[in-house]
């Protein structure tokens, strides 16, 4: 049976999942990217290279995110965000995002993008010998949808 998620279980999803896909459009042109982040109950933070993604955003700050929890394909949850792309140029902006983004729970394999510095996992002191754009996304809108397997619908 689908059904809609609760605040509470959006932000379940949210908080617990370590990837997203970010949708942006700018030009003409619409891209989706998975992304890894962290959420801190106000915006979602991300670290990238320059590139395609954040060109976009630069030129359209209006983006779309999009977390599932899949146990199967017949019981899911899924949100969507809504929101507004802020590039982190603030040195305590750009400190802040980086610590919110070393402070979230992670795989023990990780790309390495996730490899903030060579001494990962180990926590630096020195923000800023981490490269990229720091970047975060103020959520405007959240929605989330399910379907699961046991619900009473199924059951005869």
């Amino acid at each position: 049976m689908f059904d809609t998620l609760s605040n509470e279980q959006i932000i379940d999803v949210v908080s617990n999942s370590l990837v997203g896909r970010l949708g942006c459009h700018a030009d003409g042109k619409t891209y989706v990217v998975p992304i890894s982040y962290a959420y801190d109950g106000d915006y979602i933070y991300a670290r990238s290279f320059e590139g395609m993604k954040l060109t976009m955003m630069r030129k359209n700050p209006n983006v779309c995110f999009q977390v599932d929890k899949m146990e199967s394909m017949s019981d899911w949850e899924s949100v969507i965000i809504w929101g507004t792309f802020e590039e982190l140029t603030d040195k305590k902006e750009r400190e802040k995002g980086l610590k919110i983004l070393l402070s979230r729970i992670l795989p023990n394999v990780s790309s390495r993008t996730v490899k903030f510095t060579p001494e990962w996992p180990f926590p630096t002191n020195d923000f800023e010998r981490i490269d990229g754009i720091v970047f975060r996304i103020r959520i405007n809108e959240m929605t989330g949808r399910c379907e699961e397997l046991h619900s009473d619908s199924f059951r005869k």
